[in-house]
């Protein structure tokens, strides 16, 4: 699978991968993309009420890392514990590492690396507030144990990803959720929506980023 560095609106880079006419950000901004589903609609609303324990963000895509770096940054500035579960099956390869440039954008180039570098399959302690662990996996055949207060869900989209976007695929995010947690996701279509009104989920459409006029954030009410 070929992927090609390309820059964004903002100044941030994001890979593009031309066989399946597909990039894993927003080419209105990746960083912007990023701050406004995950951090702003996504972690924000749980630090604002944060649980007794560790919050634990679950993402599905972790792709660059932008945002398992945008959630380093947030915890480290609100000295709040997290705990994150990223999975992706397709790592970057240390030529992509070394050339994308969100850690010289955002002065964390060495929180970046330290993302990249850190072994997979093991959690992984990159400060006092912050632990990783990546999983080199597909979805369906990761088991999730421990509640997760706050699903990041970047699945490439619906046309490209089908499997990922399925009610059974729902089910098993809103299974994983904490009582109170919520998932983020950039897409909005009306399938999608019925598939996480029938897992289970509260879902409101919500104002998206830059260029796309919808997002969703879907809640898990109760048990």
């Amino acid at each position: 699978m070929q992927r090609e560095i390309q820059l964004t609106a903002d100044g941030s880079h994001t890979l593009s991968i031309p066989e399946m006419k597909v990039t894993y950000h927003s080419h209105h901004g990746a960083i912007g993309e990023s701050v406004h589903v995950y951090i702003d609609a996504g972690l924000q609303p749980i630090l604002n009420h944060p649980p007794k324990t560790p919050i634990h963000i679950f993402e599905m895509g972790f792709g660059t890392g932008l945002n398992t770096l945008l959630s380093l940054q947030k915890a480290l500035a609100c000295k709040q514990p997290v705990k994150y579960t990223a999975v992706e099956l397709y790592p970057l390869t240390d030529r992509e590492i070394a050339h994308i440039n969100y850690g010289h954008l955002m002065n964390a180039q060495e929180d970046f690396l330290a993302i990249h570098n850190c072994e997979w399959e093991k959690e992984i302690h990159l400060s006092e507030f912050f632990i990783l662990k990546k999983l080199k996996a597909e979805l369906a055949t990761v088991f999730i144990t421990e509640p997760v207060h706050c699903i990041y869900f970047d699945a490439f989209s619906p046309t490209v990803q089908p499997e990922l976007w399925t009610r059974e695929i729902f089910e098993k995010m809103y299974k994983a959720l904490a009582p109170g947690g919520i998932l983020v996701t950039y897409c909005s279509k009306s399938e999608i929506r019925r598939n996480m009104t029938a897992a289970g989920f509260t879902v409101t459409k919500i104002p998206g980023p830059w260029g796309k006029r919808e997002m969703v954030r879907a809640q898990k009410l109760s048990d």
